[in-house]
């Protein structure tokens, strides 16, 4: 299943609810064209993963080099909603610490937006 992808605003934020599978190819060249599109747009950006069935390799580097070039842009990105293969690919990686985690994309949007809370 290839990548699908669709944005929200929330707040301060704009979350990137992702579909299907972030691997080699189209996938992460699709990923990184439409974070880079939002970074553009706003200050935090919110991938939210709960839809998203597999990570391989590239996948991760492609999240890393996305954390990377936001954090140089003094922007922020974090994850939300992460299944448990991508969980598991992260931990086994370790770089499950490298990224900001939130259980849901409102919560992460909640909490970039100052609104800790606010929706419980």
């Amino acid at each position: 299943m290839l990548l699908k992808t669709s944005s929200r605003m929330y707040g301060l934020a704009l979350i990137l609810d992702c579909h299907g599978r972030i691997v080699f190819g189209d996938e992460t060249a699709h990923l990184r064209q439409q974070v880079m599109e939002l970074l553009a747009q706003a200050p935090n950006v919110v991938l939210n993963l709960s839809n998203v069935s597999f990570i391989d390799s590239s996948g991760v580097g492609e999240l890393i080099r996305l954390l990377t070039t936001a954090a140089r842009a003094q922007k922020t990105i974090v994850l939300a909603g992460l299944t448990g293969r991508v969980r598991d690919v992260l931990q086994i990686t370790k770089l499950a610490t490298v990224f900001e985690t939130y259980a849901t994309a409102v919560e992460a949007a909640e909490a970039l937006s100052g609104e800790e809370g606010a929706g419980d």
